[in-house]
């Protein structure tokens, strides 16, 4: 197969890394700027183009959208109608995207949004634990995702790439990226109570922090705290069971068990992989996530995760949103 990334900034750069471990064919790359081309050329000895048309002559089976997430559906749309298999990263602005599930509905193809927490080992181990009412049914639970903005790319300005926009902020995105792996455990959102803001001095207009309060349609409530304000790199996550306690602190690589019954804990490894140089995160889940979209493509398996999904995990984030604007909880069950 024939790849084109559609954006060489820091996403495209680890997804042409992520195809080159698979070995899963040729890669090509178009990026408007002339210093990514030149590096992504440098580092990985593919091919790129400033112009998109001439990268798409290429003739790709695929394109690996790695755009700002503003840009998503422009390049997901074309790609569609050109009946081109296409994958996306993680989704905060839903322009478009009624449009795009229209337009996919009919066609062969494998139109992939990205849900890369879902491959995360500590989410998976995470999953099968609930799943397996290892302590009972779930009742409640806490998760802090935190990191200091400007660590996320410290080779560039914090200010000067999409995180830095009110549409396509940082902590705004990250909401729905984490989000995507906790409807995964505990199901569909029935409400949610929200507060969010800017709290720090970063020299952005953006809401560093997000405080929302989940009720899922379970009966399990939660408590979810994303901010771009930590100065140590934060998941935290601890689920409150029937028989037990559930607890994940990516820093520790643990994921541990407490079993009502047993009156101790046990513990999992859950090792992410090395992270490149610069990064902060391992390289593990995201090669998994793009295997999976390879192996759709071929027939081998369904891509596990939809754009209807993804449109009903951004209709959780706008919720918050209008709860914190008008401080009152929200209801999902409408929609």
């Amino acid at each position: 197969m024939k790849f084109l990334i559609v954006g060489l900034g820091s996403m495209g750069k680890r997804r042409i890394r992520n195809l080159q471990y698979l070995k899963a064919g040729e890669i090509v790359g178009f990026d408007l700027r002339e210093d990514r081309r030149e590096e992504a050329e440098k580092k990985y000895g593919i091919r790129t183009f400033g112009d998109f048309e001439k990268a798409m002559a290429e003739k790709p089976d695929a394109l690996i959208i790695s755009t700002p997430p503003d840009l998503h559906m422009k390049y997901a749309t074309i790609a569609a109608r050109r009946n081109k298999h296409f994958f996306t990263e993680a989704s905060v602005v839903d322009e478009g995207m009624d449009e795009l599930i229209d337009l996919i509905k009919d066609k062969k193809i494998v139109a992939a949004p990205s849900c890369t927490m879902r491959f995360h080992p500590a989410i998976k181990k995470i999953k099968e634990l609930v799943d397996e009412r290892t302590v009972g049914g779930p009742l409640a639970f806490t998760y802090h995702s935190g990191q200091y903005l400007p660590d996320w790319h410290p080779w560039e300005d914090y200010r000067k790439f999409y995180v830095a926009k009110r549409a396509t902020g940082a902590a705004r995105e990250i909401v729905p990226f984490e989000i995507v792996w906790l409807t995964w455990l505990l199901g569909d959102v029935d409400a949610v109570s929200c507060l969010k803001g800017k709290v720090s001095d970063l020299d952005v207009d953006i809401d560093d922090t997000y405080q929302a309060l989940l009720k899922f349609k379970s009966g399990v409530l939660g408590h979810v705290l994303v901010d771009v304000i930590s100065r140590a790199p934060t998941r935290v996550f601890r689920l409150l069971g029937e028989e037990g306690v559930v607890e994940w602190d990516r820093s520790a690589n643990i994921v541990k068990v407490f079993k009502a019954g047993e009156k101790k804990w046990g513990e999992y490894q859950a090792e992410e992989g090395k992270p490149e140089k610069g990064y902060i995160v391992g390289e593990g889940m995201y090669v998994e996530e793009m295997e999976r979209f390879v192996r759709a493509i071929e027939g081998k398996e369904r891509y596990p995760y939809s754009f209807t999904e993804d449109r009903k995990i951004l209709e959780i984030l706008y919720a918050a949103e209008k709860s914190s604007d008008t401080g009152r909880q929200v209801s999902l069950s409408a929609g």
